[in-house]
């Protein structure tokens, strides 16, 4: 009603129509019926006009999404890769053509993640990563145009090793079943992969190919830690290290020490305490089962706990996806994460470096995305056992070279969905 008022005031047409049928006594049954066809055209093509203009920014909005992707290769295709893993959901977006799928030469052209911390098993953080789950599906499909069958969805092994830890390994296939009734596709394929699973295809995806055979890769998520090496020249078996640890799983296990001690004195404590308890025992044990030590020459990391340790010790080195480093250099981090850990900001690290040609702006802004993924105990978690590990590597009569691999996250999803393209 409202509407029709303001178009009639804004077309002089009408009213002057009014007029002219109240002065010649015209029926004015028959004048509200003539009105309400004109008005009803008028809002027809006033319809048809703002659609138009919808679907035009629309379009322009798709295609702005779709060349925004830096994309590297002439002939290829866009894939998305969708984990669902232990803190939270993570989309890979990955260009390929033939020759990149023969050599592992992929082009991430797109990494994005959404924190919901699935292994807590509460009815908030299953609804959190749902909602995840399906947003990042949405997304992918509907506004980069991957097709249907060019997005691989997964549950990550983190997520299986803790709910088998945990007696919820139900809520797992709950949550696949709630995924595919979302998106109406009751046969959409959702991997549960398990650790050797994604310790083989986290070396193929992230280690060159020309240290593949001498380099063993750990990979320290949230819920557990693993990784392996390939004793032989066939990539289709690995000899697995993996342990029950994550970074989100060791600090659990300390905060479930504080009692009613909420300080940071006493979280530091009892987190030493897990580390040196039944953590060391398992990381002992499974690094010398491994025989990882005599084979390897190089320990790479990735992961969270590695993006973020890369991170705070070399901000500079923000476009190296690779970072080496030296175990004292990461415990001397571990130290000042609990002494100083104001000196860990975006701004008192952007301070201090005095190259001018890097992007300071992109800098400070990537540190703050790790205050943000990793607050101050969850850093101590992370960089602790991280420093658990290495030291059984840092022999005094054979010094290992250590390597942090920020980008990590992408690795196993990459070779994943290489893997599954033929399937």
């Amino acid at each position: 009603m409202i509407f029709c008022c303001l178009l009639q005031k804004k077309c002089p047409a009408i009213n002057n129509l009014s007029t002219i049928f109240f002065e010649n006594n015209i029926e004015f049954s028959f004048f509200l019926l003539l009105k309400k066809l004109m008005l009803t055209m008028l809002s027809y093509y006033l319809k048809r006009f703002l659609i138009s203009v919808v679907f035009i920014v629309f379009g322009c909005f798709l295609l702005a999404a779709q060349t925004s992707l830096k994309l590297k290769f002439k002939r290829s295709n866009i894939y998305a890769g969708i984990e669902v893993g232990s803190k939270g959901v993570k989309m890979s977006l990955i260009e390929m053509d033939k020759i990149s799928r023969e050599n592992s030469n992929y082009n991430i052209v797109g990494d994005t993640s959404i924190n919901t911390d699935f292994i807590s098993f509460t009815p908030a953080t299953f609804s959190a990563s749902l909602k995840a789950l399906y947003d990042l599906y949405n997304t992918a499909h509907s506004f980069y145009q991957v097709p249907l069958n060019r997005i691989y969805t997964v549950i990550s092994s983190g997520v299986k090793v803790s709910a088998q830890k945990d007696d919820k390994t139900k809520w797992i296939q709950v949550f696949i079943d709630s995924f595919r009734i979302k998106i109406n596709d009751p046969s959409r394929r959702v991997d549960v992969i398990d650790p050797e699973q994604e310790a083989r295809l986290s070396h193929l995806g992230i280690v060159p190919e020309s240290k593949r055979f001498t380099t063993f890769l750990i990979d320290i998520g949230s819920g557990n830690t693993k990784g392996g090496y390939f004793p032989t020249d066939n990539t289709d078996h690995i000899k697995l290290f993996q342990l029950t640890w994550g970074t989100q799983s060791t600090a659990n296990a300390a905060i479930n020490r504080l009692d009613n001690d909420n300080s940071l004195n006493n979280y530091n404590r009892q987190l030493q305490r897990v580390l040196n308890g039944d953590a060391d025992k398992e990381i002992t044990y499974a690094v010398n089962v491994s025989g990882a030590y005599n084979m390897s020459d190089n320990i790479a990391f990735s992961g969270g706990a590695a993006w973020a340790t890369a991170t705070l010790l070399y901000p500079e080195l923000i476009d190296e996806q690779v970072v080496p480093v030296t175990y004292d250099e990461v415990k001397k981090l571990n130290e000042k994460l609990f002494t100083d850990y104001p000196a860990f900001s975006d701004k008192a690290l952007v301070s201090k470096i005095t190259n001018n040609s890097v992007d300071k702006d992109a800098i400070a802004k990537e540190i703050r995305t790790v205050n943000k993924v990793f607050n101050q105990r969850a850093m101590l978690a992370a960089s602790g056992l991280l420093l658990k590990i290495m030291r059984q590597f840092d022999g005094l009569y054979e010094k290992k070279q250590f390597y942090l691999v920020k980008n990590g996250q992408v690795g196993w999803i990459s070779a994943y969905v290489n893997e599954s393209i033929d399937k």
